[in-house]
């Protein structure tokens, strides 16, 4: 009867071994993780141009959205507009990173979407660097049609979602 239990008994110890070390270095991930977002908002935070907005406010008066046209990740004068504000901001503040999230509207399949909200987001990169942000503080994503801006099947709400938005990383 021990014979049956002890290849058991010794699995189960085998899993909890396990999950404990699988638990612990998630912790020291998660820790290490929140602890390098804790600094990134108190480096945001601290930083605050002359009329005392903090620097998500200073970015979202400049523009934070840029919009695209229907199946195009080519930027509009309108976006480029946005876009070397964003750059002069950044400049500014040199310690800043960015996150540049790519959006599509909900018609095309799931990969085509993601596919196009990264070429969306590396357009604006690359504006970005091309007006000389270093490539280093920016971080792109794609969130395809997972994230609509606007709920709707029609011209306005999928206009709204045609887009990328960069946000303090």
């Amino acid at each position: 009867m021990i014979k049956r239990f002890l290849p058991l008994l010794a699995a189960s110890a085998l899993f909890a071994a396990c999950e404990t070390a699988s638990t612990t270095s998630g912790d020291a991930t998660s820790s290490a993780a929140t602890s390098s977002q804790a600094q990134a908002q108190a480096s945001a935070s601290s930083e605050t141009g002359s009329a005392g907005l903090t620097a998500e406010n200073q970015l979202a008066s400049v523009g934070d959205t840029v919009l695209f046209g229907f199946d195009s990740a080519s930027l509009t004068d309108s976006a480029q507009a946005t876009l070397n504000r964003q750059a002069a901001f950044l400049q500014a503040s040199p310690t800043l990173r960015v996150l540049i999230g790519g959006h599509a509207d909900e018609r095309g399949t799931r990969e085509y979407n993601l596919a196009l909200g990264e070429r969306r987001a590396a357009a604006t990169r690359d504006y970005l660097v091309a007006k000389g942000v270093n490539s280093a503080r920016i971080r792109i994503i794609s969130y395809g049609k997972e994230r609509p801006m606007a709920v709707g099947s029609n011209e306005s709400a999928w206009s709204k979602n045609r887009r990328a938005v960069t946000a303090l990383n």
